[in-house]
């Protein structure tokens, strides 16, 4: 495999796991993508709105490439985690018009540099890089986040799948019974010795 073809591959990866974690949103309510759902508060609109400001930080400033606009909640005098979570003054269209924007941004760096362009991140410590690192390290993450949005809309409105509700998982004729038995199976278990 060429470096081009390795470039390119990697790419379409990103360009796919984009479109699933987006995908997560579709038909839910504006309190639905915004729900937290776990003690931490991960939300699916927050995920997206996370993973804009990576993809704009990485396929941007490392690469001597910023970001033509303005990202919410980073900086010194950010709050904390404010990256995860839409604030009431951010919309869904926002959000997601940012998340376009980071992609369309890191799409032209990707297709400008060549695989081995050098670049540093400024918040690993100026740690240097090359843009086929920064595609493996984005595509680790975007996919990540991906699987906490699965969690999260499974936890939503039972919704599961890919990319789309059902598209790659296999329907069992009764879901709460398939439960049942992993935790019988599980509470088997339960007196083992713990490590």
């Amino acid at each position: 495999m060429t470096d081009l073809d390795a470039k390119e591959n990697l790419h379409q990866y990103l360009r796919e796991a984009r479109e699933a974690l987006l995908g997560k949103l579709d038909g839910l309510s504006e309190y639905d993508v915004r729900r937290p759902l776990v003690p931490t508060g991960t939300n699916l609109l927050g995920l997206v709105k996370h993973v804009s400001i990576v993809t704009a930080g990485y396929f941007g400033e490392v690469f001597d490439r910023p970001f033509p606009g303005a990202l919410p909640a980073v900086g010194e005098f950010a709050e904390p985690n404010a990256d995860m979570w839409a604030t009431a003054d951010e919309s869904r269209d926002d959000i997601t018009g940012l998340w376009h924007q980071a992609w369309a941004h890191a799409d032209a760096t990707i297709e400008v540099l060549p695989f081995d362009a050098p670049g540093s991140v400024r918040w690993w410590g100026d740690v240097p890089v090359t843009l086929h690192h920064i595609l493996v390290h984005v595509l680790a993450e975007l996919n990540r986040h991906a699987g906490h949005a699965d969690i999260v809309r499974e936890l939503i409105d039972g919704g599961t799948g890919w990319r789309h509700p059902g598209d790659n998982v296999r329907d069992v004729a009764d879901w709460p019974a398939h439960r049942e038995r992993l935790e019988s199976t599980a509470r088997s278990f339960e007196s083992a010795t713990r490590p």
